[in-house]
């Protein structure tokens, strides 16, 4: 099972359909589901490292014990496809059947979410908003199963 756990709402429709497309084409190769919890709201009188912590702990409340975690991060690894792919496929080959992608919020990552994460993955050099943050990781997920299925979208 693919998780993905995301800080956070997706507003648009056309956005939100284009992600529903790409979990419907995972969905072949592994179950989805999507988790969204609220973002904490940014007033001036709560410090950035309270809110990343209560974040955090409405994220943490979704992984259990045996999942996989890969963190988006901008401190992260960078993986090319074929390199995602492969370790996707390391992942539920050798280490577990249930991986988890976690979505952090605009201020970022708790450090209790940080220790959770077994890879934390370095999406891109550039900074996205966290809406198309999910639909580029869930293009990349499907991409990671064609890849390793052989199908012609990877190319």
């Amino acid at each position: 099972m693919i998780k993905i756990i995301a800080v956070g709402k997706i507003k648009e429709k056309s956005l939100k359909k284009l992600i529903d497309d790409y979990v419907k084409r995972i969905s072949y190769y592994s179950s989805v589901k999507i988790i969204e919890v609220n973002d904490e709201p940014n007033s001036k009188k709560t410090q950035d490292e309270i809110i990343k912590n209560i974040e955090g702990q409405r994220v943490l409340k979704h992984i259990k014990d045996n999942d996989y975690v890969y963190l988006l991060d901008l401190n992260g690894k960078e993986y090319d496809s074929l390199s995602f792919s492969k370790s996707i496929d390391d992942v539920m080959t050798y280490k577990s059947s249930d991986i988890v992608f976690v979505i952090g919020g605009s201020l970022g990552l708790s450090d209790e979410l940080i220790k959770r994460s077994d890879i934390r993955w370095k999406l891109s050099n550039c900074t996205f908003p966290h809406q198309i943050v999910r639909l580029l990781l869930v293009e990349q997920i499907y991409r990671a199963f064609s890849i390793l299925n052989n199908l012609p979208y990877h190319k």
